[in-house]
C-alpha cells in the first residue's frame, strides 16, 4: 500500500489540487468541473482567474472526449485518459493526457507549433479565421480549442507525444494560467 502514500507525495510535489484517470464521459466531465469549484471556491480564487481556469477545463476536457470516441469508433480498447489541475503562488496549471492515433501527430503539432508561435493579436485572428472558413462538425476538429485555450491562458501550450505502440502514442497537453494575485 505505499503505492498510496508515493502518489500523495508526487501530487503534493507536482502542486496537484485534481487528478482524474480513466474513461472520460459527459457525467465525468461535469464531475470533475464540480469537484474544481467547489476547489477554487474553497481558496477564494478572483474571479477572473476562475472563469479562464474554467475555460481551459472545458476545452481540454472536450479535447479528450472528443479523441476517446474517435479511438472507441476505431476499435481501439482503452480510451483512458488523465486530467489534472495544479496551483502554485503564481499559477494554476491545467495538464491532460489522452492515446493518439501516430498517424494525427503531425497534424496536431504542426496546429499547436503555429499557434504557439503567435502573439495575442495573432491567435485572435487565427480564431476568426477559423470561424469564418472552417466548417466544424459537432466533433470539432479545426483546432479551434486549442486557439481558444492559448488565447484565455496567455501562454503557449506545453505538448508531448509518448510513443505507446507502431499505432497509438500518449498525447501530453499543458496549459498555464497566471493568477490573478
Amino acid at each position: 500500500m505505499k503505492y498510496i502514500y508515493d502518489l500523495h507525495q508526487a501530487m503534493r510535489q507536482q502542486n496537484l489540487i485534481l487528478l482524474y484517470e480513466g474513461e472520460f464521459t459527459q457525467e465525468s466531465i461535469k464531475s470533475v468541473l464540480a469537484m474544481a469549484e467547489r476547489n477554487m471556491d474553497s481558496t477564494a480564487e478572483n474571479q477572473g482567474t476562475k472563469r479562464k481556469v474554467f475555460n481551459v477545463m472545458v476545452e481540454c476536457l472536450q479535447n479528450i472526449v472528443k479523441h476517446a470516441d474517435e479511438l472507441i469508433s476505431e476499435g481501439y480498447a482503452d480510451p483512458s485518459a488523465i486530467f489534472m489541475i495544479g496551483r502554485t503562488d503564481s499559477y494554476f496549471t491545467i495538464n491532460a493526457g489522452n492515446p493518439i492515433k501516430n498517424s494525427n501527430i503531425e497534424y496536431v503539432k504542426s496546429k499547436l507549433e503555429q499557434i504557439n508561435g503567435l502573439d495575442k493579436e495573432g491567435l485572435k485572428e487565427l480564431y476568426k479565421s477559423i470561424i469564418k472558413s472552417t466548417t466544424i462538425s459537432e466533433k470539432g476538429g479545426a483546432g479551434l480549442g486549442f486557439v481558444d485555450m492559448a488565447r484565455k491562458s496567455g501562454n503557449p501550450l506545453g505538448f508531448e507525444f509518448h510513443k505507446m505502440n507502431d499505432e497509438y502514442s500518449f498525447f501530453c497537453l499543458q496549459s498555464k494560467i497566471d493568477r490573478g494575485i
